[in-house]
């Protein structure tokens, strides 16, 4: 739970330090468009801090995942959200609601509540056909991020949110699913490749939502498919318990942090410029993350 918690401060103070940076490059001004605007971001330290927290986050990932049922680690991951609430108010000056605050609140109770009833991992090393499944999709998500541009403008956002939901989704799956790292099993492995197409994947539906669609609503429905559809697998095909007489503790602590989560899911992306309003002007910069 320390190393899930872990990747979410580093997930949540990424996004701060690069929304930083990039509103930096912005002002910087040049020619470019987006792509010049990434690459002066790149030359400054608080972007390539970001980076280097993205990518610890995603090995502290990795390692909670090997020793945690899923819908403890998403409920963590997904708490990200607060930490970047917290450090944005702190470094950006945006200005949070007393019912935000109180959200913040909600997903630390949520996440004590699990890390008291989660059990360890579950035993069970996964089928094949869950490999396949997996990559499966993976490959849908790709499909659906490719025709964002061409989804009715009704509903884009929670459609494209989703995807990027179930493909980060992938990714908490497939870490349970690869149960050697030597090169050759790795290769031989489906879950290897959804592994890295459900990241990629869900990184290119996550730009199109935030893009084309509300930043709210593409968040919201993120958090969803990658905490529910996980933790489900999770419990049915992978074994995942929780300590002897507190199944209730641990589904009550997942719904009240993933609640909590998506309270605060117009952090999702963090304004272009400091704002003193409570509903600050969203930019279309993908906000995270793991493995992307």
């Amino acid at each position: 739970m320390v190393c899930a918690l872990g990747a979410a401060v580093c997930f949540g103070t990424a996004t701060v330090l690069q929304a930083m940076a990039a509103r930096a490059a912005s002002a910087q001004g040049g020619r470019g468009g987006e792509a010049g605007v990434l690459l002066r971001a790149l030359r400054q330290w608080r972007y390539l801090a970001g980076l280097a927290l993205d990518g610890l986050g995603f090995l502290l990932q990795v390692v909670a995942l090997r020793s945690l049922p899923i819908y403890a680690v998403g409920a963590a991951l997904a708490s990200s959200l607060a930490v970047t609430a917290v450090v944005s108010a702190r470094l950006l000056h945006v200005r949070l609601r007393r019912g935000e605050w109180a959200a913040v609140g909600v997903v630390c109770a949520g996440l004590a509540m699990l890390g008291l009833a989660s059990g360890a991992e579950g035993d069970l090393g996964g089928s094949d056909a869950l490999r396949f499944a997996m990559l499966g999709v993976a490959l849908a998500v790709l499909g659906v991020g490719l025709a964002g541009g061409r989804l009715p403008e009704r509903g884009r956002g929670l459609v494209l949110g989703l995807a990027a939901g179930f493909g980060f989704g992938v990714v908490e799956v497939a870490v349970r699913l690869i149960d050697s790292l030597a090169v050759p099993e790795l290769l031989a492995n489906p879950a290897t490749y959804a592994l890295l197409l459900g990241g990629g994947a869900a990184f290119l539906a996550l730009t199109s939502a935030l893009q084309r669609g509300s930043v709210t609503t593409a968040t919201a429905a993120m958090v969803i498919g990658e905490t529910v559809g996980p933790a489900l697998v999770g419990v049915v095909w992978l074994g995942d318990r929780t300590r002897e007489g507190l199944g209730w503790l641990a589904v009550l602590g997942f719904a009240v942090a993933v609640a909590g989560a998506l309270a605060l899911a117009r952090f999702g992306e963090l304004p272009q410029e400091p704002a003193p309003s409570a509903a600050p002007e969203i930019s279309p910069r993908p906000s995270r993350r793991s493995g992307a």
